[in-house]
């Protein structure tokens, strides 16, 4: 392709975008691999024994009836042996049917047992491999909601997602196909050996001979195979982080028009999985031809020999057609171990990736002995706070400050000030370097995450809505909530008029993301939502910044009533929302350096705030 960064035409080449870019992802599945290897080691044999352990007598009964299965083929080849030897002589001698009758009887039998031994082992192994499978999916899910939004900051929405679909498709494909070869393999492969050796002792130890010869195609394919698959698996990652992100921000790609652009890192992207994968069916296009060339010689050498101990009378027909029938089954599980290979490769890169996530701490624990709130108030104290996101570089370098319950205070200042990172704290997204929060004199640690979340609820700009009807939504903050309890919190908030003006009104649904609703009404059920949960404190973060004039006066007005009783800390740059605040805070550095009632801040005609009122009426007029 030829487009220019910026506008998405020009001149530069495709070679050079490609080589910029491939040097681009490929640093990226760097970092991502490093990250994921200090985190996984040593992890992904003890989640697969945790996976494994419920299942431990059904594994064991799978087992046995595999053994059954392979007994009952490896006899089929012995059987013919048999009745060439012992079943056809009587009918040349005397027309007697009898003994190859039997023979025939024990064939068919054992194909019989195998066959119902495959149908048990099928449907068991299924039922176990859906079950494992359901539960490993819950854990990781359960375990992605338990981590704090530290971890989502860092951890993209593209390797969550690769997590639990690609990652888990892997373990799948392993269960459902590399069980039943890798144990049939082993069976088939001693059996085999052994058989042979009981059959004629020359005539196995020529046929063994390819041993040696299969061990070390076999160690090559595998040490090759897991180096490959490992990039393989890096590969997909960076693919599906891309494609997450780029539509996640659809809207922002085609108002940029980087369409080209971002399709010219998805074709990089998407070039360097599909060499990646080449690479492994290049491995496998070496493996299986190397093990049919071994036993095609095998089998060419014992028939020659063969041939040649049968024409001395050494050994009967019947023993050389077993052996051969043997030996073809012999080489056939090769096969089977490269796709075993094939699959538990991909599945071990899984596994370790799926292993380091669930091996993540959150950072903010659940306390071991966890406090009651015992009078729920809303007061919340910060008591020489310290926080930084980086170490060395503290947004907040010691905050002391308390809002006491029912008081509604309005934090503002200029970006970056520690607005924001004081209401991340006050609802336990993080918790302080250093100090502590109270919420009515209990240590935010100390809380249960129940007792926390009921009392503590907090609104941002993202408003953020789920998939299902604005009833739906709003009954989100309080799941047992009626009808006319949603109605009730939405009238409350003025929202009532604008959601039955929608076509089926709380029914309406909202689609990907709200988008079949304004910001301003996206903004209006999120408020809403938080309404109904009821909680002793509300945090709105910029949470009136998608609103236009009518729907932020009627916002504005609904809250005084809500907000009555209830303490209630919002961030707001417009100060037409600041005017219902009790209290103003001013911010700057991470400490506040106003303190006191809108009227009486604007009153002192100095200091920051008293400026931002200032500016704010000159934009009035």
């Amino acid at each position: 392709m030829s487009t220019d960064t910026s506008t998405g035409t020009g001149t530069s080449t495709g070679t050079d975008a490609d080589q910029s870019w491939r040097g681009i992802a490929a640093g990226e599945a760097d970092a991502i691999d490093s990250a994921d290897r200090i985190r996984f080691t040593g992890g992904s044999g003890q989640l697969l024994r945790e996976l494994l352990r419920p299942y431990r007598r059904a594994i064991w009964i799978l087992v046995a009836v595999v053994v059954v299965e392979n007994a009952a083929r490896l006899a089929i080849p012995y059987l013919v042996k048999v009745g060439i030897d012992s079943g056809i002589p009587p009918i040349r001698e005397s027309d007697d049917l009898g003994p190859l009758g039997i023979v025939v009887a024990l064939v068919l039998g054992a194909t019989v047992v195998q066959a119902i031994t495959r149908q048990i082992f099928l449907v068991r192994s299924g039922r176990i491999g859906q079950d494992l499978l359901y539960q490993l999916r819950r854990r990781v899910f359960r375990h992605f909601q338990r981590l704090s939004p530290a971890f989502h900051d860092d951890y993209t929405s593209g390797r969550i997602i690769s997590r639990q679909t690609s990652d888990i498709d892997a373990i799948y494909e392993m269960l459902e196909t590399g069980f039943d070869g890798l144990v049939t393999a082993f069976l088939t492969l001693v059996g085999t050996a052994v058989i042979l050796m009981f059959l004629d002792v020359k005539l196995g130890l020529l046929a063994l001979l390819c041993g040696p010869f299969l061990f070390w195609i076999t160690a090559w394919f595998r040490r090759e195979s897991a180096k490959s698959y490992r990039v393989a698996r890096e590969r997909v990652a960076l693919l599906i982080v891309h494609f997450v992100e780029s539509m996640g921000g659809i809207r922002a790609v085609q108002a940029f028009r980087r369409e080209p652009r971002d399709l010219e890192i998805f074709d990089v992207l998407n070039d360097d999985n599909r060499r990646a994968n080449l690479v492994a069916f290049r491995l496998v296009a070496w493996f299986m031809p190397g093990v049919r060339l071994i036993g095609n010689i095998t089998i060419a050498a014992v028939l020659v020999y063969g041939g040649y101990l049968a024409y001395q009378g050494e050994v009967t027909v019947g023993v050389l057609a077993a052996f051969l029938l043997y030996l073809r089954r012999f080489f056939e599980p090769m096969m089977e171990i490269s796709q075993f290979f094939n699959t538990f490769q991909s599945a071990s890169a899984a596994l370790e990736k799926l292993a380091g996530v669930l091996r993540v701490e959150p950072s903010v624990p659940e306390p071991a002995t966890p406090v009651p709130l015992a009078h729920r108030r809303g007061g919340l104290t910060f008591e020489q706070v310290r926080f930084s996101y980086v170490d060395g570089r503290d947004v907040l370098p010691g905050l002391d400050l308390d809002i006491p319950g029912g008081q509604t205070v309005a934090l503002v200042g200029t970006t970056g000030a520690g607005k924001t990172t004081l209401a991340k704290l006050a609802t336990r997204f993080y918790d302080p370097t250093s100090g502590r929060v109270l919420l009515d004199g209990v240590d935010l640690r100390d809380l249960a995450s129940d007792d926390l979340r009921s009392s503590v609820v907090m609104v941002t700009q993202e408003n953020f809505l789920f998939t299902g009807s604005i009833a739906d939504n709003i009954r989100f903050g309080r799941p047992g909530a009626s009808d006319a309890d949603v109605e009730a919190a939405a009238r409350a908030l003025g929202a009532h008029d604008l959601i039955m003006a929608l076509p089926d009104g709380y029914a309406t649904q909202v689609a990907n993301r709200g988008g079949r609703l304004s910001a301003g009404q996206r903004q209006l059920v999120a408020f809403a939502r938080a309404f109904l949960a009821d909680p002793e404190v509300l945090i709105l973060d910029e949470a009136t910044s998608s609103l236009d004039v009518p729907s932020e006066r009627l916002v504005q007005h609904a809250l005084r009533t809500v907000l009555a009783g209830r303490t209630a800390v919002i961030i707001a740059h417009r100060l037409s929302t600041v005017e219902i605040a009790d209290r103003v805070l001013v911010m700057a550095h991470g400490d506040v350096v106003e303190d006191g009632t809108p009227a009486d801040l604007v009153a002192g005609g100095e200091g920051h705030f008293s400026d931002l009122h200032r500016a704010w009426l000159d934009s009035l007029a």
